[in-house]
C-alpha cells in the first residue's frame, strides 16, 4: 500500500444504494504508527491523513509489547467548508461513537480494536481539529480499552522514584510537573498518565515529547511568552510546547511509581505533605475512570496493582515549596 500521493478527487455518483455506506471504500494509503509504543495501523483515501498522524504520533517507536489495532479514516470530497462543532460520545457495551453531524463521525469496537472514520475534507483541512477530535481521540479511546488504563495525572521521577500528580482540573498538576523538570528531574507526562496493564509493578507511559500548560501559565514561565494558545477537547484553551525546545534536560517516556501526591494548592504560606490511607490511590482513581461497562469493570481491577502506593496530599502555594516537599519525598521512598 502506498504511504504518500496527492488526494484523490472523487465525485462518483452513487449509483448503488449500498454505495451510501461507503462500505467498499478504497483506502490505499496505509502506514503503521506506534503512540504509547504500540501498534496502530492509520489506512485512508487521502494522504493528508497520514500527514496528521506523523504530526501526532511521527515522534513515538515502538516499544515492543503486543498489540495491533486498526483504524481506518474516509475522506468525502463533496462540497462545504464548515467546520462542525466537537463530536458528541456515545458508549454501548464495546461500542463507543464520536458524533459531530452526518457527514463528520467515527464507530469503534473497543474489543476488536478497530475503528471506522468518516470525515469530510472541511474537516481535514482543519488539521487541528481533525487530529484533536478524530484521530488522536479514536487512537487513544482504543489503547484506553485494551492495553493502558488512563491516570489523570502528571508524572516525574527523581533518581529512579517516579511520582504520580494527582489532583483536580486547576490544581495544577502540569505547572508543578514542569517546574521539577526544570529543576533537573525526569520529565514524563503532564496532565494525562497511562498505566500500563500487564507490567508486573506499577509502570507508566506519557507523553514525554510535549509539555502542555494552561495560559496562565506564561506568568511563571519566562519561556512560554509569545507562545500560540490553541483549543484542545472540552473547549480549554492551552499552550503546546515540544519539550525539545524547552528547559528540560531528562525525559523518559516510561516510569515505575513509588508514590501519588493529590495537590491541594492554597494562598497562604507553608508547605505541608500529609500522609493518606492505603489504598487512596486506587480509590481516588477509580472515580475517575472514563470508561464503562465490562472495560470499566476491567479498569477498576487493574488500579488494585496502585493499593499500597504510598499516597500524601501536598498542601502548598509557591512552586519551589512544592518541588522541595517532593525531593524530600523521594529521599524516604
Amino acid at each position: 500500500m502506498q504511504e504518500t500521493g496527492s488526494a484523490p478527487v472523487d465525485t462518483c455518483v452513487l449509483s448503488r444504494p449500498q454505495d451510501a455506506l461507503l462500505c467498499e471504500m478504497s483506502l490505499p494509503y496505509c502506514k503503521s504508527f506506534y503512540p504509547l509504543g504500540y501498534s496502530v495501523e492509520i489506512a485512508t483515501n487521502d494522504h493528508r491523513v497520514i500527514a496528521a498522524a506523523e504530526e501526532s504520533f511521527g515522534h513515538a517507536k515502538p516499544s515492543g509489547r503486543p498489540m495491533h489495532l486498526q483504524v481506518r479514516v474516509g475522506v468525502t470530497y463533496q462540497e462545504g467548508v464548515v467546520c462542525p462543532p466537537e463530536p458528541m460520545r456515545r458508549a454501548f457495551g464495546r461500542l463507543f461513537s464520536l458524533v459531530a453531524d452526518g457527514d463528520n463521525q467515527a464507530l469503534l469496537d473497543l474489543e476488536a480494536g478497530v475503528s471506522f472514520t468518516c470525515v469530510t475534507q472541511a474537516v481535514l483541512k482543519d488539521e487541528l481539529y481533525f487530529r484533536t477530535n478524530f484521530l488522536e481521540k479514536v487512537v487513544y479511546l482504543l489503547l484506553g480499552a485494551s492495553v493502558v488504563t488512563d491516570l489523570h495525572a502528571a508524572c516525574v521521577s527523581r533518581n529512579g522514584k517516579g511520582i504520580l500528580l494527582c489532583g483536580q482540573s486547576g490544581a495544577g498538576k502540569s505547572t508543578l510537573a514542569y517546574a521539577c523538570a526544570r529543576a533537573g528531574w525526569t520529565y514524563t507526562s503532564d496532565d494525562t498518565t497511562y498505566l500500563i496493564n500487564d507490567a508486573a509493578s506499577p509502570r507508566v507511559i506519557g507523553h514525554s515529547h510535549r509539555a502542555r500548560f494552561r495560559p496562565a501559565a506564561r506568568v511563571l514561565f519566562p519561556e512560554l511568552e509569545g507562545r500560540a494558545i490553541v483549543p484542545r477537547m472540552e473547549g480549554k484553551l492551552s499552550i503546546e510546547v515540544p519539550i525539545v525546545e524547552l528547559p528540560v534536560k531528562h525525559t523518559s517516556a516510561e516510569a515505575d511509581i513509588h508514590a501519588a501526591v493529590f495537590l491541594e494548592r492554597h494562598s497562604g504560606s507553608g508547605c505541608r505533605l500529609i500522609r493518606q490511607p492505603p489504598g487512596t490511590v486506587t480509590n481516588r482513581m477509580r472515580r475517575e475512570l472514563y470508561s464503562t461497562g465490562q472495560i470499566r469493570a476491567r479498569h477498576e481491577e487493574i488500579l488494585g496493582v496502585l493499593w499500597d502506593i504510598p499516597a500524601y496530599e501536598l498542601r502548598y502555594c509557591h512552586l519551589q515549596d512544592g518541588i522541595e516537599a517532593l525531593e524530600s519525598l523521594t529521599l524516604q521512598l
